[in-house]
């Protein structure tokens, strides 16, 4: 398989910068998810990498080689669509077999080579169908099928799973991670779908307007969280995120939520990266719905607050808890907490909230990094 390294990559579309000075190391073997929302440019750096687009600036190399200047069919790639562009008028057979036919490989080594292939894929019994009689799961695996024969140096999947329906969706979704990891491949895969790039991925890469914001493990994408923008977009919940300032009661160093009566101590070392300037351009406090714990009025809370509004969402309740009203929009300043389902509550009644300290994250308004996390 291969290493894939990119430099300073920058590409351009008229005054549009679609990727911004990008640069990752991907080793090889390893699974690879770019993450973000439409139009953030994950699909353009894929398209890159494979050649199919050419960057302003900045270098791609493939195993320590500078490919900038090869083409696609000289890269050793495999190119997945989110469209399968399966030829309609060919069988599974031939259309899994037309990257081989096109290479001038024998007869018996082309059918050696897509019985292999469609035993592993589990689709040996559609081989001499067409295109137009299968589902949406068996034209993905047939795509996959015709990337797999090749043996490429790298896999790239542009949101392959976007078409499925949400059972095979997930059936497909265990199919890719068993096949990644039963032929090694160096693999990059493109989605918007945070659940996909959580259970496929060995490092996830967040880009948001053209930008690299994180790269890391699902652990560390989700639980440490290096922006504004990572924080807000990983979740489901999102974590909530609140303006908030520092200020001094009685001799003490506090972090207040903004037009709340929500204060919070700061531990020495959290002080001393709070006051190293970032509190000039304001503050935005972080902590996901599963980290805030409510209870009863009679229960072992701190921060008396008014349910909002209850979601009971079968295996959860999320409660919007109203903490206070801004003083110049008048909105609500609303938090989501998750609790189990067996925590009753309705909308107007008070509960008790306590916060995990270990699992807040405090971030720099301005330029939207994080000042201290987990």
């Amino acid at each position: 398989m291969a290493h894939i390294k990119l430099e300073n990559i920058v590409k351009r579309y008229g005054d549009v910068v679609a990727v911004k000075d990008f640069n990752l190391e991907i080793e090889d073997k390893e699974f690879v998810v770019f993450l973000g929302p439409s139009g953030c440019g994950k699909t353009t750096t894929l398209r890159l990498i494979a050649g199919l687009e050419n960057p302003e600036e900045g270098d791609i190399f493939i195993d320590g080689q500078r490919v900038n200047d090869l083409s696609p069919a000289d890269r050793d790639i495999a190119f997945v669509f989110q469209f399968y562009a399966l030829y309609p008028h060919l069988s599974v057979y031939d259309n899994i077999a037309f990257p081989l036919k096109a290479v001038k490989l024998s007869k018996s080594e082309i059918d050696a080579q897509v019985k292999r292939v469609a035993g592993i894929l589990q689709i040996s019994d559609i081989l001499h169908r067409k295109p137009s009689v299968l589902s949406g799961g068996e034209m993905q695996r047939v795509a996959l099928g015709r990337a797999m024969v090749r043996q490429p140096k790298v896999y790239l999947l542009d949101e392959p799973m976007a078409n499925l329906d949400a059972k095979i969706r997930v059936d497909t979704r265990a199919e890719i991670k068993r096949l990644q990891h039963e032929i090694g491949a160096t693999t990059l895969f493109v989605t918007h779908d945070q659940v996909e790039a959580m259970s496929l991925a060995d490092r996830i890469a967040v880009i948001h307007q053209g930008v690299l914001q994180q790269i890391g493990t699902p652990h560390e994408i989700y639980n440490k969280p290096e922006s504004l923008f990572v924080a807000g977009f990983m979740g489901m919940p999102t974590m909530n995120l609140l303006d908030a300032e520092t200020t001094v009661r009685d001799g003490e160093s506090l972090l207040r939520l903004c037009h709340t009566d929500v204060y919070f101590r700061l531990s020495p070392e959290r002080q001393a990266n709070t006051t190293s300037g970032a509190v000039e351009n304001g503050l935005v406090f972080g902590i996901r719905p599963e980290h805030i714990t409510a209870v009863g009025q009679s229960g072992n809370g701190t921060i008396p607050a008014d349910v909002h509004l209850v979601e009971p969402l079968g295996p959860v309740n999320i409660l919007d808890i109203r903490l206070g009203t801004h003083s110049e929009t008048q909105e609500p300043i609303l938090l989501r907490v998750r609790t189990h389902p067996t925590f009753q509550v309705k909308t107007g009644d008070t509960v008790l909230l306590n916060f995990d300290e270990a699992e807040m994250h405090l971030f720099d308004r301005e330029t939207e990094r994080a000042v201290w996390r987990k």
